[in-house]
């Protein structure tokens, strides 16, 4: 993947009398640096109706000055500060035009999907710099005054503009040296820039005419709002989740997968809001994309897990021959992540995230959606917490064994519904506390029901092991104690889920 840097500057412009700002006794800078000028130009890419534009990024490829190369710039959740990725100039396309590296075309893949990038403003840059630089000659700031030409290259009259503007960007310590240097720039007659970007000032109306992406609810006044509200906040983690999916980030693969559940998950629970007619086709294919991501991410909680009872071994118990079969599922990993990602530049992940932003942009709602947010999700929260209690007292009377397993895995399944419909419920303000303590309360039985599930699983995989080494010839002993260690667990989550259950075993939302 590319080089990843975050990246603080604020942009300003002219007013109608501007002088030169006085740079002298700012906090910690020692003297002004004057830079040589470098003359910069970059082409923009984004699709025809400009998705990455309209989601506040931007992908360029820039010749000239001291970073020459391809440069991504994503949103942050910090003020003035965006992620920027770097990647080398590289070669041309087959047609001419610029080819963007891979590494930047999977960070944004979920936006663009199988759209083609096409270039769609040239700007040209005279740029002039200064910084300023602390006792020790180390830059702080950078100042520069840009001259800007911009050509627009995707519609057929290339309209061009031009502007200046005066970038300020943070190089080392905090952003109090940018608030004082703004103080010198606005008594200079600068003032900040309306344009987030140089693309989006070249692209002007173009850009406000373009379709925006799904925004939530601005407030939650009706049942339908609350569905709506988790729905968009699911969406969105998918879509954002899926970079760091294919970075082969830590706990990405999971996150993401949870968010496909929580999303379907939701569409069951607001059946009353939601057309199940439209959500149950699209619960479907969320439903494949969870189990495209758990080829993965199964074998990984497998993994941890074995890994974990191996550790509690006795020392003599512990050999090679163990070690390696336990942890030789490193050619599994790579075929599920082959595939994971096969899958994720496809067709059929591209349709899906297409449908959900169609999904929020034109949501299929019911009369009861028009219901008053209180009385309306309370109740689906209580329908979902009753299927809980449907699923737990059962399994309480049962004997141990095979039938229990299967029981408690579906009283897993139901307290997760149960924790996420708790979860929406938080929007509502008049809920928002008592929702908490619900949720807090169907997390702890989720994952007390997690527990004894994962060690179902792990039982079955020691035992799958432990006919491969007695197929091998290997000594099997050890297996033996780790499908005990395993089963011990097991039990130990069964003894507590009576004890926990009445704490949980309260249906309605009440603190």
């Amino acid at each position: 993947m590319g080089k990843r840097v975050a990246e603080t500057e604020r942009k300003y412009e002219a007013a109608e009398q501007t002088g030169e700002p006085d740079l002298e006794g700012l906090p910690g800078v020692a003297a002004v640096r004057v830079l040589e000028p470098a003359e910069l130009d970059a082409v923009y890419v984004d699709t025809s109706d400009l998705r990455l534009a309209t989601h506040k990024i931007t992908l360029r490829r820039r010749t000239g000055g001291d970073d020459a190369g391809w440069h991504l710039k994503l949103p942050s959740s910090q003020a003035d500060t965006r992620t920027e990725v770097h990647a080398p100039l590289g070669k041309q396309g087959r047609k001419g035009g610029p080819r963007v590296p891979k590494p930047l075309l999977a960070e944004v893949a979920a936006i663009v999907r199988d759209r083609e990038l096409v270039p769609v403003v040239r700007l040209r840059n005279t740029r002039k710099r200064v910084h300023l630089v602390d006792d020790a000659g180390a830059p702080l700031v950078e100042i520069a005054h840009d001259h800007v030409r911009a050509t627009v290259l995707d519609h057929g009259d290339g309209a061009e503009s031009a502007w200046t503007e005066v970038e300020t960007e943070l190089l080392d310590g905090d952003t109090a040296l940018l608030d004082a240097l703004e103080k010198r720039l606005r008594a200079a007659g600068l003032r900040r820039s309306k344009s987030p970007s140089k693309l989006a000032h070249a692209l002007g109306d173009r850009l406000t005419a373009a379709p925006r992406p799904p925004q939530p609810p601005s407030s939650i006044r009706t049942a339908g709002d609350t569905a709506l509200a988790y729905v968009h906040e699911q969406v969105t983690a998918i879509i954002g989740w899926d970079p760091a999916v294919r970075r082969d980030e830590p706990d990405s693969v999971h996150q993401m997968r949870v968010s496909t559940r929580r999303l379907r998950s939701a569409f069951k629970s607001f059946r009353r809001e939601l057309d199940r007619g439209v959500t149950d086709p699209i619960g479907d294919e969320l439903k494949w994309l969870a189990g495209v991501l758990g080829l993965e991410r199964d074998r990984e909680v497998l993994a941890d897990r074995l890994r974990d009872r191996l550790a509690e071994l006795p020392e003599e118990l512990v050999t090679e021959v163990l070690t390696a079969r336990i942890g030789g599922d490193a050619p599994v990993h790579e075929g599920a992540r082959k595939e994971l990602l096969r899958e994720l530049g496809g067709g059929r992940y591209f349709r899906l995230l297409d449908t959900l932003e169609s999904l929020l942009t034109d949501p299929p709602l019911l009369d009861g959606a028009k219901a008053p947010a209180a009385g309306a999700v309370a109740k689906a929260v209580a329908r979902d917490h009753k299927r809980l209690r449907r699923r737990v007292e059962p399994a309480l009377e049962m004997e141990p064994g095979h039938e229990r397993d299967i029981v408690l895995h579906d009283a897993r399944k139901a307290a997760k519904r149960a924790r996420y419909s708790g979860e929406a419920a938080q929007a509502v303000p008049a809920l928002r506390k008592p929702a908490k303590k619900h949720t807090k309360r169907m997390k702890a039985v989720q994952q007390l029901l997690g527990e004894h599930q994962d060690s179902v699983i792990c039982r079955d995989a020691v035992l799958r092991l432990a006919s491969d080494a007695r197929e091998a010839g290997e000594d099997t002993f050890a297996y033996g104690v780790l499908y005990q260690l395993e089963r011990d667990l097991a039990a130990a989550a069964e003894r507590q889920v009576p004890k926990e259950w009445p704490k949980a075993d309260r249906g309605r939302l009440a603190g």
